[in-house]
């Protein structure tokens, strides 16, 4: 069942610039990457190379954590927010040309440095089904 991100929590995900991936591998290994994500109608949305072990993981189980969190050295202003999820992954099309453009925006350098191509690159779309924070 979806479950719809919202105020403080949708607000620090969106202005985070790096998330860590858990996926699980084919004989249950942990597998735990940043990434870096874009928000579209509560959807979660990060770029792979198509045959990436993250990819992999999630063809074989599309069940996801992802991780958003500021350190800070005041203990006090720690902040957090886990976000439980199910993956598809989106090989073409309008999905994937939607969600490239927006990855493009937040991040000004990904076009030059990663271009993110149709055939060599894959958009991962994370529908939340929980959330969890702290220090928000």
């Amino acid at each position: 069942m979806a479950h719809r991100l919202r105020g403080k929590i949708l607000a620090f995900i969106r202005s985070q610039r790096v998330a860590r991936l858990a996926t699980v591998g084919s004989s249950a290994t942990p597998h735990n990457v940043p990434i870096c994500t874009v928000v579209l109608s509560s959807k979660i949305y990060f770029a792979a190379e198509r045959d990436a072990r993250k990819v992999r993981n999630l063809q074989r189980n599309p069940r996801v954590a992802l991780a958003f969190d500021q350190y800070s050295e005041n203990w006090k202003r720690l902040c957090g927010a886990m976000i439980v999820g199910t993956s598809v992954v989106i090989a073409q099309g309008p999905a994937f040309r939607r969600a490239r453009q927006a990855l493009y925006r937040k991040y000004r350098q990904y076009s030059r440095v990663e271009p993110i191509a149709e055939g060599e690159s894959v958009i991962v779309c994370v529908t939340p089904t929980a959330s969890f924070c702290w220090g928000l």
